[in-house]
């Protein structure tokens, strides 16, 4: 098969480096990509919400299947867009369609959808610019910290979580009427804050069938100890060892099933990867978010626990025949550290040489803001490589990743050194 990932991120040089491994990849492109998926596949330089542009590189280089990485072409409806063309329609497109989308692309849409299935969840309720003073009364009957979430997507950078009322009231106005986060929060949805640990539940589905992946956790915040902003993900873990047999079983019956039987019963039409955010409270499983792929840095270390053809998987996910697939996962931990820009997740400076990765032993470089540039590879993004490595404990694949970061540099580069820390 000849097989398109879109996206530019760790998570799409995972899938390549995954998908490289099936005897049933022929040829492999991304699309934009970056400089680790162009050492085992073609990078194309494409916008991954350059629907026409993904048409004509499909049909010119006769595609077969499309897997995508980020969520802005699933919400935009890509899946539809392929279904609809009658050039492109037999081609297997991994992601859900625009309607279940939604899912991820509205946090109203995605709290209506658990409390329609009994799925648990944090108390809410949504406010837009005509009723900002009901929601700062709203925020008034609630107990600190303040959950602000903008109904829209944001680039993983639409929630805000305050102990100050008066301050929550200021960034809720901030939010509706002078649209910090642009038209991604022209809604904000405003929940009760619950108090737990988190953690990530990654589920395949065909639209009928599901499959549950590795447990993930992953640590958002730029800061050691989780302080400062709010990143796209500073590094992850798997398993989470306080995800108990007992607790996951809680999860698959209190979550996952009614999900998967929500989206047959709404009539959402779903193949390809549920993420679930989810937080134990007590010893309870809430959901706080639904996204419609694959997290980033989780990706990072639930694809390498896989031992299945991920290419056989997905094959299994278009055909519908998912319950005929069993999942392999391996028994060994996997960690991943990311290396950050300077200044990240704010303003940083790009164009600045790696040097070191020849000298990595037994780990795995996920290259995400990287690109190559006169046979260099220099940085180009916030989030710019994450550090994947195995052991027979989470903190012995950690101790890997660390050591084999101290061989590697970039001006500025910053990483924290406490991923793992609360488990």
């Amino acid at each position: 098969m000849n097989i398109l990932i879109l996206g530019s991120g760790g998570r799409e040089h995972t899938f390549a480096w995954k998908i490289k491994q099936s005897p049933l990849c022929e040829a492999l492109y991304v699309a934009p990509g970056n400089s680790g998926t162009a050492a085992i596949a073609e990078n194309v330089a494409i916008g991954v919400t350059d629907f026409q542009a993904i048409k004509k590189l499909v049909l010119d280089k006769k595609i077969d299947m499309v897997v995508v990485g980020p969520e802005d072409p699933l919400v935009q409806g890509i899946h539809d867009f392929f279904l609809k063309d009658n050039d492109l329609k037999s081609v297997l497109v991994i992601g859900p369609e625009k309607a279940a989308a939604e899912l991820e692309g509205s946090k109203e849409f995605a709290k209506e959808f658990m409390i329609r299935h009994n799925i648990p969840t944090a108390a809410y309720q949504s406010f837009n610019a005509s009723n900002v003073e009901a929601g700062c009364q709203f925020l008034e009957t609630l107990k600190p910290p303040y959950v602000l979430k903008a109904d829209g997507l944001a680039a993983g950078k639409g929630v805000l979580i305050l102990n100050d009322l008066n301050q929550a009231k200021a960034e809720l106005k901030s939010m509706l009427v002078d649209a910090k986060f642009g038209e991604a929060s022209t809604k904000v949805v405003i929940e009760e804050f619950l108090d737990g640990i988190e953690l990530s539940c990654f589920v395949l589905t065909d639209g009928k069938n599901y499959k549950i992946l590795p447990t993930a956790k992953d640590y958002k915040r730029i800061g050691e100890g989780d302080t400062g902003l709010n990143t796209g993900g500073m590094g992850a873990v798997s398993p989470v060892p306080f995800a108990t047999p007992e607790f996951l079983n809680k999860i698959e019956e209190l979550v996952v099933k009614p999900t998967i039987s929500g989206l047959q019963k709404d009539n959402l039409p779903y193949k390809g990867f549920v993420f679930i955010g989810l937080i134990k409270v007590g010893n309870e499983p809430k959901v706080i978010e639904y996204n419609v792929r694959m997290g980033d840095p989780e990706t990072e270390v639930v694809l390498p626990r896989l031992k299945n053809d991920l290419v056989e998987v997905f094959q299994a996910i278009s055909n519908q025949t998912l319950d005929t697939i069993n999942i392999e996962i391996d028994e060994r931990a996997a960690t991943t550290v990311m290396l950050v820009s300077g200044g990240y997740p704010e303003s940083y400076e790009k164009g600045k040489e790696i040097t070191g990765l020849n000298k990595l032993v037994d780990v795995l470089p996920f290259h995400a803001g990287a690109i190559v540039k006169e046979g260099k590879i220099i940085t180009s993004g916030g989030r710019v490589m994450a550090i994947t490595s195995y052991g027979n404990t989470y903190s012995e694949a950690l101790k890997k990743s660390y050591q084999n970061i101290d061989k590697l540099h970039f001006d500025t580069m910053y990483y924290r050194k406490d991923i793992g820390f609360d488990l």
